[in-house]
């Protein structure tokens, strides 16, 4: 019983627990930013390609 009890007082592993909840948090945020900001990139790449063959007289 005493064995349990000193396992469970054990903290010797949470930092890493914390590290990785913060690194999966981040990921999240990058993924959902990536796919908000998507779509809009193509378009704003459209919009350069234009203006550019368009002051090249293509």
């Amino acid at each position: 019983m005493e064995k349990l009890r000193a396992f469970l007082r054990d903290e010797s592993g949470q930092d890493l627990v914390e590290y990785a909840m913060l690194l999966a948090l981040i990921v999240l945020a990058a993924l959902a930013g990536v796919g908000g900001f998507g779509g809009n990139a193509g378009a704003v790449w459209t919009s350069i390609a234009t203006t550019t063959a368009g002051y090249l007289g293509s």
